[in-house]
């Protein structure tokens, strides 16, 4: 396509070379001329793209007038919350979650509000608010201009969490039960635990703190989804995110976790306060529900070593000893091997095989397994899927990372997930492989290191983020409920995480914790489900500034997309399907605008 390298032939250009040719020109250069914030780039990657293309090239192909583009001449204008919104999160919002009942963190769970109370306006960022640093600074430094919160520096100034040192918030890797620093406890959890040879690649960590063991297990080649709720303990999940971790908005209540059974090869508690042993064991009853068989459990903290630490905990010795005492027998009905006591970290593992329980055990109804979607959680036990021998590791054998990636899952080899084969299977990594090729081509930053936290908001067999791997990003993989394929499953057991959401609701997480969405036919499947301009916003909310959406839908579909979106503070450009313009897919590319409270900016259209 075009001309090729220095031969100086001239060859005739197709009319996709000549759209992706004229939008790189004009989309990223404005990108350059929008990344005002402190740690962009923007100038120098306009100059850099620019040298790269020949602007010269002009085209008279136009979405807009064959597509209903006069409709862009009546925009809504969508206006900015007011600065008291500017860490708003719809569905973990202070207020409301005060109306309901305390028992078993009920108010600490989603309570979203009703449509008439969605705010419609634009969430704006905190004056100051710069672009985070990139991969690796970024788990070590924080601006502190984008989570202007100092509490937790002063409440957990002793166990090292976070130190403010200027404008920057540092993160020394410290926490409640590793003093010496993140990675020295994973070291000693290295010694029971195999996290140096890709078989522990994905790990649950609830009440996650800041999520300092998820940020050094990195350096392990290991995906930690943290978890901690919007509570007294001020911003701890945004922090987490601003150091680009994975974090989301959540808590072990009353609700199951939105996650697939058997997703976690490892999962971890560290001081999280969680009464593991209460209601009959239901929380670590839900943990089982989500470890894969041959999974790890880690417990540090009380009642752990109880015997010689009741005194520095205030608590009395027989209640910490009443308490282990309960963990142990949950923990044997679950088929949890204990493999280490040491100090205060405990260490099970989950049997890879079950076949003979304890008669008193009360077993779930497997047909329910993965239907979690604000569903009670129950205290039975998730029964492990049927093997043909003893010696047969349910689930499937482990795989080692990075082989899983693109290996069959066992999901798909036993025929879980109706109409993906082997074939199918190996034919989306490929497809998917071609796509992000292209978004490559069109979107030159990818590969740079400038997104790290990124978003699939409709991950299907989860090939996109598979074919993005990379040690600079993370993904989260995001299946809606309303999907008519169940594969967050088979993502997880390709080595990735992600979680189920419904996106009539707000996401459980803060505003501005992404810096790249990808939303594949997304607006087809929520058609008529609920509104697009819900859907729009929620995206701004939880983009940062300058970040970017990729959209790929039907053309008609994209266009509607773009005539909201022209009202958001968004620069958008429409670029054909990598397979040519005769196609109706498209692709749409949007940057956001930067601008903070208290700009009195006018939109662009």
């Amino acid at each position: 396509m075009g001309t090729k390298g220095n031969t100086g032939e001239n060859k005739t250009r197709s009319p996709l070379s000549i759209i992706i040719v004229f939008g790189l020109c004009c989309f990223f250069y404005l990108l350059g001329s929008w990344q005002r914030s402190g740690y962009g780039k923007g100038d120098r990657i306009a100059v850099q793209i620019t040298q790269q293309t020949d602007c010269s090239i002009l085209t008279d192909l136009n979405y807009e007038t064959h597509h209903g583009g006069e409709l862009l001449n009546e925009v809504k204008k969508f206006k900015p919350c007011t600065d008291t919104f500017i860490d708003y999160t719809p569905c973990q919002d202070q207020a409301r979650a005060m109306t309901f009942p305390r028992e078993n963190m009920n108010y600490r769970e989603r309570h979203c509000p009703p449509q008439e109370e969605k705010l419609g306006c634009l969430i704006p960022a905190p004056k100051g608010y710069v672009t985070p640093f990139a991969w690796p600074k970024s788990r070590d430094y924080v601006p502190y201009a984008n989570a202007p919160y100092k509490s937790l520096t002063v409440e957990k100034a002793v166990q090292n969490w976070i130190q403010y040192e200027g404008k920057l918030f540092r993160f020394p890797g410290g926490g409640t039960q590793f003093p010496q620093g993140a990675d020295a406890y994973i070291n000693d959890l290295a010694s029971v635990i195999p996290l140096d040879n890709g078989m522990i690649r994905t790990a649950l960590d609830t009440g996650c703190g800041v999520a300092s063991w998820g940020a050094y297990l990195m350096k392990k080649n290991v995906l930690a989804m943290s978890i901690a709720p919007r509570d007294s303990h001020e911003a701890q999940v945004q922090f987490a995110l601003e150091r680009g971790v994975p974090a989301i908005i959540g808590v072990l209540g009353t609700i199951k976790l939105p996650y697939a059974p058997r997703s976690f090869d490892m999962a971890h508690c560290s001081r999280c306060l969680i009464p593991w042993g209460a209601n009959g064991g239901l929380y670590m009853m839900e943990v089982d529900r989500v470890l894969r068989p041959g999974g790890y459990w880690i417990l540090s903290g009380p009642p752990i070593n109880w015997e010689n630490s009741y005194e520095a905990w205030q608590r009395p010795k027989e209640e910490l000893q009443e308490e282990q005492r309960k963990i142990e027998e949950i923990a044997e009905l679950l088929c949890w091997e204990k493999k280490s006591q040491k100090g205060e970290i405990a260490i099970w593992r989950k049997r890879e095989n079950c076949r003979e329980r304890v008669s008193r055990a009360t077993m779930c109804d497997p047909q329910y397994a993965t239907d979690v979607w604000y569903k009670k959680m129950e205290a039975c036990i998730t029964p492990y899927p049927e093997t043909s021998s003893p010696d047969e590791v349910s689930g499937g054998e482990w795989k080692q990372f990075p082989d899983r990636l693109n290996a069959t899952p066992y999901r798909i080899e036993s025929g879980s997930v109706p109409g993906v084969s082997t074939e199918t299977y190996q034919d989306d990594i490929k497809l998917w492989s071609k796509h992000v090729d292209y978004y490559k081509r069109v979107n030159k930053l990818m590969d740079t290191g400038r997104y790290r936290n990124i978003m699939d908001m409709n991950a299907g067999l989860g090939s996109f983020a598979a074919t993005l791997d990379s040690p600079k990003l993370w993904v989260m993989n995001v299946v809606p409920i309303i999907a008519e394929k169940d594969t967050l499953g088979v993502i997880y057991e390709r080595g990735l995480i992600g979680i189920y959401h419904d996106w009539c609701e707000a996401f459980s997480t803060y505003p501005r914790t992404y810096d790249l969405i990808h939303a594949n036919r997304l607006f087809s499947l929520y058609k008529n489900k609920c509104n697009a301009e819900d859907i729009l916003l929620e995206m701004d909310r939880i983009l940062r500034p300058e970040g970017t959406v990729i959209f790929r839908d039907e053309v008609d579909v994209l266009m509607k997309v773009k005539r909201i979106a022209a009202g958001m503070r968004w620069n958008t450009k429409m670029v054909d399907h990598e397979d040519g313009p005769l196609l109706t897919e498209k692709v749409l590319f949007v940057v956001k605008q930067y601008w903070v409270a208290g700009e009195n900016n006018s939109t662009s259209v």
